[in-house]
């Protein structure tokens, strides 16, 4: 028995029931999501609410903050490392592959040029994107392969990184 078995039972189940769901009405495999984060007082600090959920963002002492939370790129960065972990999960319960562990590493750079200022002709912007995913499980090359493929073409922070979508202010 893999270490992740008890859980990746009860995730396939979760799966299966909502799966079953959105066959009987597919519009409930479309989910509306909303963040909102707002300035907390002269601090800077920034109540980032998800869900039931906030964190804390703020910036780093370098751009007048306090560094009490994540930023706003590293939290990018994290959503992404989350989803990719998250998407391993979903793959191997659905498929019944026994998993030890999944640990997913996300890095990037920030070129902060035009943050501070500075004249640049590139927006400011992520780049260089890469993650590692260290994956344990008892299971041939093949099937890891698989399930990397798998992820990738699954995880939806990934895909929407990978192909971006118009963001309005409305």
């Amino acid at each position: 028995m893999s270490t992740l078995d008890p859980y990746l039972a009860r995730k396939h189940a979760a799966i299966e029931q909502r799966r079953a769901e959105c066959e009987h009405e597919p519009s409930k495999a479309l989910l509306s999501l909303k963040s909102v984060s707002r300035v907390a007082g002269a601090t800077g600090v920034r109540p980032t609410e998800l869900s039931r959920h906030t964190i804390i963002t703020d910036a780093a002492p370098g751009l007048g903050g306090y560094g009490l939370g994540p930023t706003a790129p590293e939290l990018l960065l994290g959503a992404l490392s989350s989803c990719l972990a998250h998407t391993y999960l979903i793959e191997a319960a659905l498929n019944r592959i026994p998993l030890e562990s999944v640990e997913v590493e996300v890095s990037g750079k920030l070129d902060m040029t035009g943050v501070y200022g500075l004249p640049t002709e590139e927006a400011p912007q992520l780049s260089e994107i890469t993650y590692h995913a260290n994956v344990v499980a008892p299971i041939p090359p093949e099937v890891m392969q698989r399930l990397h493929d798998l992820v990738e073409a699954g995880c939806p922070v990934l895909n929407t990184l990978r192909s971006p979508i118009p963001v309005t202010r409305v």
